[in-house]
């Protein structure tokens, strides 16, 4: 992401934004908080590493637009440059460079001038390892042989007692790894720090108040009819949600007699917005393939009684770490990724071309079908189940 811009969040949305993250508050929570799409959110902190922003302030001996508004004024009646400078108690150097670069004395104009100023403030500063190609080669040497930011620059204070310009601190390495905009360090190395973990999270980030894993009135698996498990009566469904970059999600729903796919997109991986895809694409089911659904533990399932009474398909959940209890869910998703390689941001996609995709699965012939397609075989049992 590029320093300073927006992306549609006005300044005082993305200081709340930031407020939240640093209270621990997680990207879905923040997405629905502020009405905005969690991938939107994602995008935000992950640009920026997951540090927010520093405040940016002016140089106390900066001038204030007060005096900024002195000098137009001062110009209007055409006050000399001296004049001006011996009221304010400024240099005459200060207030003849400062009306120079702001268009000369004509054209002097205090706002401008002040906006100019703040501007130039925000201008990003090149970090130490930037500025100093030794130090980033032995930085970016120890981290891929796994030393951790505090252990190199400790070793730095001991290794370089007298170059000053050979010492770093271990929060200026994590933040140059995380804050790519700072182009010193490629972010590939995160991969060598001991949690792995791409951005920073608030130390108040936790999962206690989120609700994970304790899904409401969940009927477990055990529970699901025989004619499910056994795969002989089709519209028992399997379910789960396909991962992309930038926190982009779609459902995958398929069918466990047919092997049959579908593919949805999702605005949010949050469980109001999983409901809903879910209700829009089970509701054009012809009512002989809506039985049953089963999906993991996962919190976006959370909505799962606002899908049933919607839908009037009932819900089991799966054992926890227990993949295995959705096999063919798990095996179309494996058979996704020729089509959305690890790393494709998932939300670029129409529903219509994740329709073509699925299209392309249910027209393919499975093995474990005898080589027929699940398309054919949904055809096969609609036709047979319809009165």
């Amino acid at each position: 992401m590029q320093p300073g811009r927006q992306y549609g969040f006005p300044p005082e949305v993305r200081a709340e934004l930031w407020e939240r993250w640093k209270r621990g508050e997680s990207v879905s929570d923040i997405g629905r908080a502020l009405n905005k799409v969690p991938a939107s959110i994602f995008t935000i902190v992950r640009g920026a590493g997951g540090l927010p922003p520093a405040a940016r302030s002016r140089r106390r001996d900066a001038l204030s637009l007060a005096e900024r508004e002195e000098i137009s004024r001062s110009l209007h009646a055409d006050e000399s440059i001296r004049q001006i400078a011996a009221r304010l108690g400024r240099s005459p150097s200060s207030i003849s460079r400062e009306v120079t670069r702001n268009g000369g004395r004509a054209r002097y104009r205090a706002a401008a001038a002040d906006a100019r100023a703040d501007k130039q403030a925000l201008r990003p500063k090149a970090c130490k390892l930037a500025r100093n190609a030794a130090l980033r080669e032995v930085v970016a040497e120890k981290l891929a042989d796994d030393w951790s930011p505090e252990q190199i620059s400790g070793w730095l204070k001991a290794e370089y007692p007298d170059d000053e310009g050979m010492r770093v601190s271990h929060e200026v390495i994590y933040q140059t790894l995380y804050v790519q905009a700072r182009g010193a360090l490629k972010h590939e190395l995160t991969r060598h720090l001991r949690t792995r973990r791409v951005m920073r999270k608030s130390k108040r980030a936790s999962t206690a108040n989120q609700n994970r894993g304790m899904i409401k009135d969940l009927v477990s698996i055990s529970e699901r009819p025989a004619e499910a498990e056994d795969r002989a009566v089709p519209g028992h469904w399997e379910g789960d949600m396909l991962s992309g970059s930038k926190n982009s999600h779609v459902a995958t729903l398929v069918e466990r007699t047919t092997r049959y796919l579908m593919l949805l997109k999702l605005d949010g991986k949050d469980a109001n917005s999983v409901a809903q895809a879910l209700i829009d694409g089970v509701k054009s089911l012809p009512a002989q393939l809506k039985r049953s659904l089963t999906w993991d533990r996962g919190p976006e399932m959370a909505a799962h009684t606002r899908f049933t009474i919607a839908t009037d398909v009932s819900v089991y959940f799966c054992d926890p770490q227990s993949p295995w209890q959705r096999g063919s869910n798990e095996n179309t998703n494996g058979l996704l990724r020729q089509y959305f390689p690890k790393g494709t941001d998932l939300s670029s996609y129409s529903q219509a071309e994740l329709d073509a995709i699925a299209l392309k699965l249910n027209t393919r012939p499975r093995k474990t079908l005898g080589f027929r397609t699940p398309a054919a075989m949904l055809s096969e049992v609609t036709v047979a189940l319809t009165p």
